[in-house]
């Protein structure tokens, strides 16, 4: 049932230990949206917790109480007034959600592509970041900014934007930015460290970068990473960010081995409905941003992700 922010508010507001969660392979927005609204919860005497059922890229060590987020041991429960679902649908929060037997769930959201199975629903595809929403939220609950809360959130804003570069973009956007900001965080210092990389992750990147190709006559830049590729190629973080540049792209993505006739897409685009073609596959995210996970043997998950965009292409 989609609720508005002051009903959210409320049901925050009702409850007093309060687990929050986010999707697998956590980027800037899960763990800020999550994070900070922990931080602003125990601030006004809340039980809170975090659970990600997956592993945190280190990049996040620049938030404060990163170390406080748990994953799922297997085999426990875990019991809460109320589960708070971040930044995706309930179904791509791997175990998580199974594991909670919760009297209420709330799902907070900004992507377009939400299923709306959630007993309770925040969606706002307006903003960029679900983080944007936790700044509303906040304020809705009558709130003040931590700079504990305050560097969380602001994470999430400039990673979903591509640090206020990308489309999404908005008045509203800059201003909460901005709200932030004046709590203290230090853009500066976001920016460097969301930018760190080993010289091993460098040195994927150029693998990667080795096995680019291009197709629907320049429009289409991508690189696949097959199970063998994948030895060498450990991580495509930053990866769709240098295939983005080239001149007369729409659509740049990859497509990377994770077990056995299991592929990750992920894409990005310059205005092609992205999102239109990870929803075919069983995914989702937003226009210009979005991946999804298909089963099929290489060559088959090849030219079906290809013929999919090309289709994309010709609407």
């Amino acid at each position: 049932m989609k609720i508005t922010l002051d009903e959210a508010a409320k049901i925050i507001g009702d409850a007093q230990t309060i687990i929050l969660t986010s999707h697998i392979r956590p980027d800037g927005d899960s763990i800020g949206s999550t994070l900070g609204l922990m931080h602003y919860l125990r601030a006004q005497g809340k039980d809170a917790r975090v659970l990600i059922d997956d592993d945190l890229p280190r990049i996040f060590k620049v938030l404060p109480g990163l170390e406080m987020i748990e994953r799922p041991a297997e085999g426990v429960r875990y019991t809460a007034d109320l589960l708070i679902v971040c930044d995706v649908e309930l179904k791509r929060t791997g175990n998580v959600v199974s594991s909670v037997d919760a009297v209420r769930v709330l799902n907070i959201d900004h992507h377009v592509t939400n299923d709306e199975e959630a007993e309770y629903l925040y969606l706002n595809p307006d903003y960029a970041a679900t983080c944007e929403i936790m700044h509303d939220l906040i304020g809705a609950m009558g709130g003040t900014f931590s700079l504990d809360v305050a560097t969380c959130l602001y994470t999430g804003m400039a990673t979903d934007t591509g640090f206020f570069r990308f489309s999404n973009t908005t008045p509203h956007t800059m201003r909460a930015a901005a709200d932030l900001i004046e709590v203290g965080v230090k853009p500066n210092i976001i920016s460097v460290a969301m930018e760190l990389k080993s010289y091993d992750e460098v040195m994927a990147q150029v693998r990667a970068i080795r096995n680019l190709e291009m197709f629907h006559d320049g429009m289409v830049a991508a690189v696949f990473i097959d199970e063998e590729k994948a030895k060498e190629v450990t991580t495509t973080e930053g990866l769709l960010d240098k295939l983005r540049v080239i001149e007369g792209t729409q659509v740049v993505f990859f497509m990377k081995w994770l077990e056995k006739d299991t592929y990750r897409v992920s894409m990005r685009s310059k205005g092609t409905n992205v999102s239109r073609i990870a929803q075919g596959f069983g995914g989702g995210g937003h226009v210009r941003a979005a991946g999804c996970t298909i089963y099929a043997p290489f060559d088959e998950a090849k030219k079906k992700i290809l013929a999919a965009i090309g289709e994309e292409l010709n609407r």
